[in-house]
């Protein structure tokens, strides 16, 4: 196996140690009471942070037998089951027993069956390795692990989903996991394992944090309580939730298997609500090409979204075509994808010579989902609905990033802001922009929309998305 450094080591294992304190506050005082009651094992120990500090709660002369009956530890690294062994004989553990049961093993690869051997149920408490299978493929140095993502784990995403299967192929009732959010939260990379493990296994609780753990890596994690159901089911699961960022709060869940068992999913289940039935077309990006291909006279002053510098993009005047010119004059927002850092540049959709001081936002080599990218609309919208467009989409969006702290977007891991930054998808944003009901309502209900964006009542818009929905009559006292 290649020889790694620092970083670069965590990286290629996946491997990031527990902090000791997330034993200590999170997960001791709700196992505590099961100590003599189950087998502890951690596939995946390291320095054994999460099993070892167990024999703390023995007295001395009890540590031997417990340790000897109830504790298992597996490590790939040699160097890192040494110090779990060194560490279990300074706990007052004899080294032959240390040795014993604490070992070197591919446990993804090869799963130890002799933890099977006592009578008591098994108990894994771990951090697994965490190695998204798209970063595998693109680094030779980690090739070698794209064995573990064939035959019956084909399709799955991460190594942490690897570690997750094998529990469950080996009927383990009961876990611990501390794992990226991203099971709890993603969506084509975690859609597979949630609708395959949940449907044995329910969430009990979790804690989730928003910010960051582990030295080497951005990564945000959960500690997620799993309990194995009697039987399989597909069923809406519901739990409560710590959430930890620069403050701490409790929050429900409720996941529904329709959505994935996604978590955050009431801004998805708005957009499908209230899609109009006959909604806004949208494109994004002014490329280059277009450009190139729509030259005439006329001129545009335009932002270069390829060239940042100084803290601001480059501006160029183009000269084109009367009907490019007519396209992008007639279309002057720009969609933020991510918050900036401060509560006052918050992904939204914004005007472009307002921010930008000129007409458009070109694409001059690769399109970038994190640049401030122009839309298009079919048809072209008035001046006063444009900004009736602009100010419901955000206003909606807020209203979705406060009831649900934002968990429907993505987590934007290098932000170092007060608040946690977050992007917004581009199928999401056309998704609420597709729930306008421009087309479907009269020049008088217009006017009623106007007036309840310009008084930011939330409450009264989506009674008045629900009553075009249903073809009711409007009650905003309802």
């Amino acid at each position: 196996m290649t020889q790694f450094i620092g970083s670069k080591r965590q990286r290629a294992f996946g491997e990031y140690l527990t902090p000791t304190t997330l034993l200590q506050e999170y997960i001791l005082p709700e196992i505590t009471p099961l100590l003599t009651k189950y087998i502890w094992v951690d596939l995946f120990a390291g320095e054994g942070n999460l099993i070892l500090p167990l024999l703390e709660l023995f007295p001395l002369p009890e540590r031997k037998d417990f340790f000897e009956k109830h504790i298992f530890l597996y490590d790939i690294q040699p160097e890192m089951v040494e110090k779990s062994i060194q560490r279990a004989i300074k706990m007052g553990i004899p080294e032959a027993l240390a040795r014993q049961n604490i070992k070197c093993q591919d446990t993804l690869a090869n799963y130890p069956i002799e933890i099977f051997k006592s009578h008591l149920p098994v108990f894994h408490i771990t951090n697994p390795p965490y190695l998204y299978i798209g970063y595998i493929v693109k680094h030779l140095d980690t090739h070698y692990y794209l064995e573990y993502f064939k035959g019956d784990n084909e399709g799955y995403q991460d190594l942490y989903q690897i570690a997750l299967m094998n529990d469950l192929r080996h009927n383990i009732p009961r876990m611990v996991y501390i794992i990226p959010t991203n099971f709890l939260f993603g969506f084509s990379n975690s859609n597979k394992i949630r609708d395959d493990f949940l449907k044995f296994y329910r969430i009990e609780k979790a804690v989730i944090f928003e910010k960051e753990l582990f030295k080497h890596t951005g990564v945000h994690v959960a500690i997620c309580f799993f309990n194995r159901k009697e039987f399989p089911a597909i069923e809406v699961q519901e739990f409560e939730g710590l959430k930890i960022n620069y403050t701490v709060q409790k929050r429900f869940y409720r996941l529904l298997p329709k959505l994935h068992y996604r978590a955050g999913t009431e801004f998805e289940e708005f957009t499908a609500r209230f899609r109009a039935p006959n909604p806004l077309k949208v494109k994004y990006y002014l490329n280059l090409f277009t450009l190139e291909n729509h030259k005439g006279s006329y001129s545009l002053r335009l932002v270069n979204a390829n060239k940042y510098a100084s803290n601001k993009y480059h501006k160029f005047i183009a000269q084109v075509s009367e009907e490019l010119y007519r396209l992008v004059k007639a279309n002057p927002l720009f969609l933020r994808t991510l918050d900036t850092g401060n509560h006052s540049g918050r992904a939204g959709l914004y005007l472009i010579p307002e921010e930008f001081n000129a007409d458009g936002i070109v694409v001059t080599k690769s399109p970038y989902r994190t640049h401030p990218i122009q839309v298009f609309l079919e048809p072209s919208l008035p001046h006063e609905d444009i900004l009736l467009l602009k100010d419901y989409f955000n206003l909606l969006l807020e209203h979705f990033r406060k009831l649900t702290d934002s968990e429907f977007m993505t987590t934007y891991k290098y932000s170092n802001s007060k608040y946690t930054r977050k992007y917004l998808g581009l199928t999401q944003a056309k998704a609420l922009i597709e729930t306008f009901p421009y087309k479907n309502i009269s020049e008088a209900q217009r006017e009623e929309l106007r007036e309840l964006v310009r008084s930011k009542d939330t409450n009264g818009i989506l009674r008045f998305l629900e009553s075009i929905r249903t073809g009711g009559r409007l009650n905003y006292g309802a």
